[in-house]
Parts: structure tokens; C-alpha cells; sequence
């Protein structure tokens, strides 16, 4: 029996591979991947590697066995079909007969475009038959800490969110569920909402980001089409910005506000605060 990672050196597998590798022997661990090379310290350290792309599901054929416990890492191609394109991991895995699918889903508060294909793939999961679990990550700090550069250059936070709240937590908490739910048992068929223990405001997060670097760096709310015409100015596809932008419109009526303590539980641990992860973004 193995657990199995799709996505395995992305930003959240990468997480999930280096937290099993704390719980079970890297025999027992086979991450999926496109790029072989980009997995060879994976398979230096004794990990099976396995190619497949998402996109040609005739790869993915023969890749699981029955008893596998697979992670769905949802993919990142925000635009595509992503339904089909996983899918691709879906069929294969009913095919072998794996003892249990995990998805990394979206906030099922979340009515924005870009929730659609979440709920598309949930739904072909349900009807699979496979015993299941769904994980359904609220945002990542990351996606708002990583993209900290502009934002210094241009001294401000710049959101469509208003006054709107998010409970987001690190990729890292996020991969601690994975593994807990990869490793143990009894989560067969469960849904989990998983989100951080406490929720921030964008002005709240700019008062930190201001306090940590010593520079006044404000929120500055804008209606959701200037906002969707500065992701657009910096090279988004237009059709892609609407979806962020709309999120921002989900982030305002509180739909990704949502607390309900299943991260903690499941990590048992509390989740990473935002100012963590603002100083640790700060020192890279």
C-alpha cells in the first residue's frame, strides 16, 4: 500500500511530502509529478516518483493499486477545465480500487467562479463510489503574502474586498490535515471545512505589515473593476482576473469569514497566525 501525492512538488504538495516523510518510511510515499527532474532529491531520498500530467489521462493509467491512499491536489490552472482534469486521477483510481481519494477542495461558503470547478470535481468524486475525503481548504496566507513586492513598492494593499474578513491559515497547516488524514484512520467519507482559527480584515493586515516594516503602508479598497483592470495591467488573462477579482467580492460579503476549528483539530495544533506567515515572508 502506498499514499500517493498528485501535484507532489507544488507549492502544498511539497508541504504534504515533507510531512509524510516525518510519519512513514519514503518507500511507502510515491509522489506524482510532470517533471522528473524537478522530483530527483524526492527520489534521492528513496520515494517512488511517477510521471503524469493531468492533462493526458492515458498516464495516470496503471499508476495507483488497490489498498493506494491517493491525494488529489487540485490543480493550478485556474481557466482550464479542471474538472477534467482531474478526472484523469479519478478514473484511474476507481479503475485500481484505491482504499480512499482525498481532494484538496475549495470553502464550501464560497459561491465565486472560482469555486465551480470544486464543486464539479466533489461531485464526480461522490459518484465515483470511492471512499473519500474531502478537504476543503479556505485560502492560504501565501496567496497574499507571496505577492508582497508590489506592495511595498507601491506603499499600499490594494484589494475589492471593503471591510470583508478572511480565515486563512499557511500551506503548511493545510498539509498537516493531509497527512493526518493520509495516516490515520476513520476519516473515510467525511467532509472537512478547514480554515483558520481566527479571521483578518485587509486593513487589519496592512496595520500589521505597516508595524513590522516600520513604513505606513494603508488599505486601499477599490471597486472590483479597477481591481480586475490592475491584475489585467500586470499580465493576468482577463477572463483569470475576473475570477480572482470575483473573489475579492466573495472575500466582502464574508464568504471566506468561515471558522470552524476543523484545521486545529485535525493538525492538533492551532493554525499559523497571518503575522506569522507576513514576518516570514518579510525575511525571504
Amino acid at each position: 500500500m502506498s499514499i500517493v501525492v498528485t501535484g507532489a512538488t507544488g507549492h502544498l504538495g511539497g508541504h504534504v511530502i515533507e510531512q509524510l516523510l516525518e510519519k512513514v518510511p519514503a518507500e511507502r510515499v510515491t509522489a506524482v509529478v510532470r517533471s522528473r527532474e524537478k522530483a530527483a532529491d524526492l527520489a534521492a531520498r528513496g520515494v517512488r516518483v511517477a510521471i503524469a500530467d493531468y492533462n493526458a489521462p492515458e498516464t495516470f493509467d496503471g499508476l495507483f493499486s488497490a489498498g493506494d491512499k491517493v491525494l488529489l491536489i487540485s490543480s493550478s490552472e485556474v481557466g482550464r477545465d479542471r474538472v477534467a482534469q482531474h478526472r484523469a486521477v479519478l478514473d484511474a483510481a476507481g479503475a485500481a480500487g484505491v482504499a480512499l481519494l482525498a481532494y484538496t477542495s475549495g470553502p464550501g461558503s464560497l459561491t465565486a467562479t472560482l469555486a465551480d470547478d470544486h464543486r464539479g470535481t466533489e461531485e464526480a468524486i461522490l459518484a465515483s463510489g470511492l471512499p473519500y475525503v474531502l478537504l476543503r481548504n479556505n485560502f492560504y496566507h501565501e496567496v497574499y503574502t507571496e505577492q508582497l513586492a508590489p506592495v511595498l513598492e507601491h506603499g499600499a494593499v490594494v484589494q475589492a474586498a471593503g471591510e470583508g474578513r478572511l480565515a486563512t491559515a499557511a500551506r503548511a497547516d493545510y498539509a498537516a490535515a493531509a497527512v493526518a488524514v493520509l495516516t490515520g484512520e476513520g476519516h473515510e467519507n467525511t467532509t472537512y471545512e478547514l480554515s483558520g482559527d481566527t479571521t483578518w480584515s485587509f486593513a487589519e493586515y496592512a496595520a500589521e505589515l505597516s508595524r513590522q516594516t516600520g513604513r505606513q503602508i494603508p488599505y486601499t479598497p477599490v471597486p472590483v473593476e479597477v481591481y480586475a483592470g490592475i491584475l489585467t495591467g500586470v499580465g493576468m488573462p482577463e477572463p483569470v482576473a475576473a475570477v480572482f477579482a470575483g473573489v475579492d467580492v466573495a472575500i466582502e460579503k464574508g464568504e471566506l469569514a468561515v471558522t470552524t476549528g476543523d484545521l486545529s483539530r485535525l493538525t492538533g495544533r492551532p493554525t499559523t497566525p497571518i503575522a506569522d506567515a507576513i514576518a516570514a515572508a518579510l525575511q525571504e
